[in-house]
């Protein structure tokens, strides 16, 4: 799917025609620069890789410079690969959020919060177990019984437990577009997206 790379600014809110008060995520998605172009004799598959945000030269290894100097662009702190544009495009092309024109929903990737190491109740969602009365007092949020007898005289893999929480790459599907606004590339869309405030995402029609 074609998509750009951006950054989410935050949320806020916009009323809908009827009225609606609905909450929004503000994104500012490129411009992106075309910095390779990738085909199936070459490479074994069709793709366009797009770089995001300048970067310094002193802070670019040399093999990335020679990199984007064979594309004839400045460096690039982010880059991705998409498949599917309509246009056909050239090294050192600029995309844009006018891309989403008319796109309805898009797809967003980001790499959630992190909340370091959590338990059961925060993690798994656990109602947690025992009550306060019957003499118990420090068990209210733990996980009980894990499983183990005498067969198999093991826990399973995979069980759910207390551990760390966050930092992985998450998909949110079927976002609504609300609006696109070129002069500023920023892309308004219905509901929340994974990250925080500043945080690299990537948007896919």
């Amino acid at each position: 799917m074609s998509g750009l790379l951006g950054k989410k600014i935050g949320m806020t809110s916009v009323f809908s025609a009827e009225g609606k008060n609905v909450p929004c995520t503000v994104i500012e998605v490129g411009p992106c620069v075309v910095t390779q172009i990738k085909s199936v004799e070459k490479d074994g598959y069709e793709a366009v890789q797009v770089g995001f945000q300048d970067k310094k030269e002193k802070n670019t290894t040399k093999p990335m410079m020679g990199h984007f100097k064979k594309a004839g662009v400045t460096p690039k702190r982010h880059l991705a690969e998409f498949k599917g544009f309509d246009q056909e495009l050239n090294l050192g092309d600029v995309l844009t959020v006018e891309l989403f024109n008319d796109a309805n929903f898009v797809d967003v990737i980001g790499t959630s919060k992190g909340k370091g190491f959590q338990g059961v109740v925060k993690r798994h969602h656990f109602g947690g177990v025992g009550q306060i009365t019957h003499g118990q007092h420090n068990r209210q949020r733990k996980p009980g019984s894990i499983g183990a007898c005498s067969y198999p005289a093991r826990v399973f893999k995979g069980l759910r437990m207390g551990g760390q929480m966050g930092g992985n790459r998450v998909t949110t599907q079927n976002l609504q577009v609300l609006k696109v606004i070129p002069e500023h590339n920023i892309l308004m869309i219905k509901g929340s997206v994974p990250g925080f405030k500043g945080s690299i995402v990537i948007v896919e029609k």
